[in-house]
């Protein structure tokens, strides 16, 4: 504040509330959930998020349209993508074991208001993915019935001819969401046993998909004659990679659910890696078997599975899949419904969102209060508007997630240690500082052990710091010892951790700039060639440059629970792979999300930040516990005493004669 002009101190204040973090408390554990989940709940989760409508309806789709037969080639492309980025929420999930999944992550790490926008948008993908899974639940059923619902309803109900709307209204696909929403409601334990069953059952037909379809398969499907392996190139592989890759966006649901875990920092991991795996080889050869099948070009978007069986003359095998295929996207509702209304939740608990939403019920331990209203909008959603226009919109608030819980991975990682005494947090001091030399501010006393203690006296406490005076390695956040030489001068003055943020700011900014220079650069911005390479290179050093400065400074290495290999390198893969996807989305899609980046500002701005209990605890005064030492008979022991600061005195100035003294005084009292 010292070198700040007097005038934007009310600025500079108002940005430190917008990013101001969460404070976890000391029990990770409490919670006003129910922890019942075991590892196994939260597998079978995290594949029923996964294996739903993707694997019954996505592979026809990529495969008839994008890929070929090469499909399984972008599933395994689309898998490895999805592992970057499971790797890290999983560390989250078991670090931080709170709901609210990518919100919780970025509130922990990155800040307030960008935690509030991933939630707001994480909401929004929730909501559209349960509408989208219900439509296409529908339109799957009543394609086995040659569309007898549609016809139905459009004749004697109602047919909607507005552009922005359905044809129809889906009556079936609300009417699924309101049974699951009031399944979902009755309790954590309710909802797993349902996913239980729909995913067993729905693996066990895909088990028959793979061992009976193989018996069918014939390779000249895959020749020329029938268009050859990969008809539409490389190009149509990575098309149908950034296609695929939203078959695995259901894996946040264990990170969402940690707070309901027995165990989450053994289970989410464990689960989070079993999952994407089972879920990825399911893909794999589901896509491979089907293409073998029948010739990729003559299968129905619609049901490509059943109807494959249907055509190759085993109709009874095609009600198999048909039911496997309803059960697998019951799975992928009933996750969606879970995950919506524990984000509503943890939004509400902080004081972002409208407390209602923070009402548990205390027999089934759910907040039944979003579970409701919430299904009920989904259910709107899924009434009125088409499957198309839902799942443009699904894929950018997810790969917004993505990106800022990679991004909070390594701030985290490289950020000290926040330690707490008594239950109030506090930063860890600089390990290198020196002890002031001013006597009356400051003193100091040596053991025989090396080890360096000193407090300082203030008006209103006393601090205790302690560290070695000497280190064989440096704090989390600084230059690492071979590096100080070279570049101590021009990075070591900064506090741990603030080069990395700066860092991972830089990652982000190259990845966007290069990703838009490779997507538009030749095309709508008509750039010649030469400095189209030139960007290109400029923005990609910045990554690496960014990258390599982010390694050369102390990680965090001592955790107990999964932490994400390679940092900063995997997640800064997930960054520029996710950034890259984002640029391939329309241009409608960016329009849609803008409006609701807007609306969600207003209830942060209208709301949030006037009832956020981080706004509320700073306001707060705080019982903060001063520590010095006493030397009675030549012994030192440390003591702690409880000082009640005063509200109308300034802590750094004055010192209230009630209930402070000075720190001699203290020590005699004693």
């Amino acid at each position: 504040m010292a070198t700040c002009p007097r005038g934007c101190a009310p600025a500079l204040r108002f940005c430190q509330k917008l990013n101001r973090l969460k404070t976890l408390d000391d029990d990770m554990m409490a919670t006003s959930l129910k922890r019942c989940l075991s590892t196994l709940d939260l597998t079978l989760m995290g594949v029923g998020g996964m294996v739903g409508s993707g694997l019954y309806v996505l592979t026809g789709t990529v495969a008839k349209d994008i890929a070929g037969p090469a499909v399984f080639i972008s599933f395994l492309f689309a898998g490895i993508a999805s592992l970057l980025a499971a790797f890290c929420y999983a560390e989250f999930g078991a670090r931080i074991p709170k709901t609210g999944s990518a919100y919780m992550f970025t509130y922990v790490s990155v800040g307030e208001i960008w935690a509030f926008l991933i939630g707001w948008n994480v909401i929004l993908e929730n909501m559209i993915g349960g509408a989208a899974v219900a439509r296409a639940w529908s339109g799957y059923l009543d394609s086995i019935f040659n569309h007898a619902i549609q016809n139905f309803t459009e004749t004697h109900i109602i047919q909607m001819n507005v552009s922005f709307l359905a044809h129809y209204p889906d009556i079936l696909a609300a009417g699924i969401l309101i049974v699951a929403m009031f399944f979902i409601s009755f309790g954590v334990q309710v909802s797993s046993y349902l996913n239980h069953i729909f995913s067993i059952i729905s693996m066990v037909v895909i088990a028959f998909i793979l061992v009976f379809g193989f018996t069918l398969a014939d390779p000249a499907n895959w020749s020329q004659k029938e268009g050859g392996f990969a008809p539409f190139g490389l190009s149509g592989i990575l098309a149908g990679s950034a296609t695929c890759f939203y078959a695995f966006v259901g894996f946040d649901v264990i990170a969402s659910s940690s707070e309901e875990a027995k165990n989450p920092q053994k289970a989410v991991p464990i689960a989070t890696a079993i999952s994407l795996g089972l879920a990825a080889t399911a893909y794999i050869l589901v896509s491979t078997v089907l293409t073998l099948m029948v010739p990729w070009h003559t299968l129905d978007p619609n049901s490509a599975l059943a109807d494959a069986f249907f055509r190759r003359g085993y109709s009874w095998a095609g009600v198999i899949v048909a039911i496997g295929s309803i059960c697998g996207m019951n799975t992928a509702l009933l996750c969606n419904l879970f995950s919506l209304p524990r984000i509503v939740y943890a939004m509400a608990e902080d004081g972002l969102f409208f407390s209602i939403f923070a009402r548990v019920n205390p027999i089934t331990k759910v907040p039944v209060i979003a579970i409701l209203v919430f299904g009920f909008l989904m259910a709107t959603m899924a009434l009125i508007f088409d499957l198309e226009a839902l799942v443009q919109f699904l894929s950018i608030g997810t790969l917004l997630a993505y990106t800022f819980v990679a991004a909070s991975v390594i701030v985290l990682r490289f950020q000290p240690e926040k330690t707490s005494f008594k239950g109030t947090p506090s930063t860890s001091p600089n390990p290198t500082a020196e002890p002031a030399s001013a006597p009356s501010e400051s003193q100091t006393i040596t053991e025989d052990s090396g080890e360096l203690k000193q407090y300082e006296s203030f008006s209103d406490k006393l601090q205790l710091v302690e560290r070695q005076t000497t280190r064989e390695r440096r704090g989390v956040g600084q230059l690492k010892a071979f590096c100080e030489p070279y570049l101590g001068r021009l990075l070591g003055d900064n506090e741990p951790g603030e080069v990395v943020a700066f860092c991972v700011l830089t990652v982000i900014i190259s990845s966007v700039s290069f990703c838009v220079v490779l997507e538009f650069g030749s095309r709508q911005l008509h750039l010649p060639f030469w400095s189209f390479t030139m960007l290109l290179v400029i923005f990609s050093l910045a990554f690496v440059v960014s990258l390599a400065l982010i390694w050369i400074h102390e990680p965090q290495t001592k955790s107990k629970t999964f932490q994400v290999p390679l940092v900063p390198l995997t997640p800064g893969a997930s960054i520029f792979i996710n950034v890259f996807l984002m640029m391939k989305l329309s241009s409608l899609t960016w329009i849609r999300f803008t409006v609701w980046i807007a609306i969600g500002l207003c209830v942060y701005f209208g709301y949030g930040i006037w009832h956020s209990k981080e706004g509320k605890r700073e306001l707060q005064p705080k019982d903060m516990a001063a520590r010095y030492v006493v030397l009675p008979s030549s012994s030192l022991v440390e003591t702690v005493q409880s000082v009640q600061p005063d509200r109308q005195v300034d802590a750094a100035h004055h010192i209230n004669p009630d209930t402070d003294s000075t720190a001699e005084e203290r020590m005699e009292k004693r």
